[in-house]
């Protein structure tokens, strides 16, 4: 079986996603907290949260159609942790559909947000970097991510060469 490059470069960046996540997830310990263990006991006398219920994406256009709803979670709260953002930067909200705690709940298909447009096209412009130049380059090491140039900000700071002494 054949794979293109785009889904080949979607796997890659669902995997950094993945790994990713999971360095996240280390403890203070440094041991490895994995999610099948579930999550940790409310203190007593506090309501446990049901886990979050992610319905199927209806409006992917760049990244793999075949994602679940917990798999787009998961790469969104990736690139919110890169781009030091939240959900509100690309999502609009719906106003008639308000959740349990009274706010309105994101409307997520909606293509309305320009900041909604450009992270489509950076991320076209991500997945081409690493596969036709990273993936060309032996020994390349790991993928630019969104996290490779934003460094945790909505905008990238600019980058300055360090002034060099000069001994004469």
């Amino acid at each position: 079986m054949r794979i293109s490059r785009v889904t080949l470069s979607a796997v890659v960046t669902a995997a950094v996603a993945f790994v990713s996540l999971l360095a996240v997830s280390l403890s203070a310990s440094g041991s490895l907290v994995f999610a099948a263990q579930g999550p940790e006991p409310a203190p007593q006398g506090q309501p446990t949260h049901p886990p979050h219920d992610m319905p199927a994406p209806t409006n992917l256009k760049v990244l793999p159609r075949n994602l679940s709803g917990q798999q787009v979670h998961e790469i969104m709260e990736l690139w919110e942790g890169e781009l030091g953002t939240r959900c509100k930067t690309c999502h609009a909200v719906d106003p008639k559909n308000v959740g349990p705690d009274g706010k309105p709940r994101f409307n997520y298909a909606d293509d309305s947000k320009e900041e909604k447009q450009t992270a489509r096209k950076m991320f076209k412009m991500v997945e081409e970097i690493n596969a036709n130049y990273i993936a060309k380059i032996d020994s390349s090491g790991a993928p630019v991510t969104c996290g490779t140039c934003h460094r945790g900000h909505l905008g990238p700071e600019p980058f300055a060469v360090p002034e060099k002494e000069h001994v004469h």
